[in-house]
């Protein structure tokens, strides 16, 4: 069992699956975005305390070594490329229909000539995983997380939905 604040150990060194991994899909219709990982591979990390207990995660993180591809769970149009503090080399993915925003986070590198607008099709490798922002050196992952958004919202609101369920195919889960 882990203590609050603290984090969880590096996985084993693996090599990282290819961009052409055939891509794991949920019951929810989302792809689990990291190439390689199935759904009972995930650990739901949606509500543990972060930044020393200031403040509660709302996504999940996703292990894999540096260098996995991360693809996009869903179709959609980059919103946003963003260097945080928190999240490092982030991408903000908006649904075609833009109830929704995917967000990927602790990326190693983007995908080459991914930018603002560009359209991404549900599968399709948009970067790869790192840890870069406040992640561990020793624990890649992505962070990802799934937003529902009201009419005119941006893509740094919305409302948080735990992405576990959706991905691990949990009962209810849409």
């Amino acid at each position: 069992m882990l203590r609050p604040g603290s984090r969880a150990p590096a996985p084993a060194p693996q090599p990282a699956p290819s961009a052409t991994a055939t891509p794991v899909q949920a019951s929810s219709g989302l792809i689990i975005p990291v190439a390689g990982v199935s759904a009972d591979q995930l650990t739901d990390t949606w509500g543990q305390s972060r930044g020393g207990g200031s403040r509660e995660h709302h996504a999940i993180d996703i292990m894999a070594p540096r260098g996995t591809p991360v693809i996009a769970a869903a179709p959609g149009r980059v919103e946003k490329l963003f260097e945080s503090d928190n999240g490092g080399h982030t991408v903000y993915v908006r649904s075609p229909d833009g109830s929704t925003v995917y967000y990927y986070a602790h990326l190693d590198a983007y995908r080459p000539g991914l930018a603002e607008g560009k359209q991404v099709r549900t599968g399709e490798q948009i970067a790869t995983v790192g840890s870069t922002g406040d992640a561990s050196p020793e624990a890649p992952h992505l962070h990802f997380e799934i937003k529902r958004m009201g009419a005119g919202q941006g893509w740094w609101q919305g409302q948080e939905v735990n992405p576990y369920p959706l991905l691990a195919g949990q009962p209810g889960a849409r």
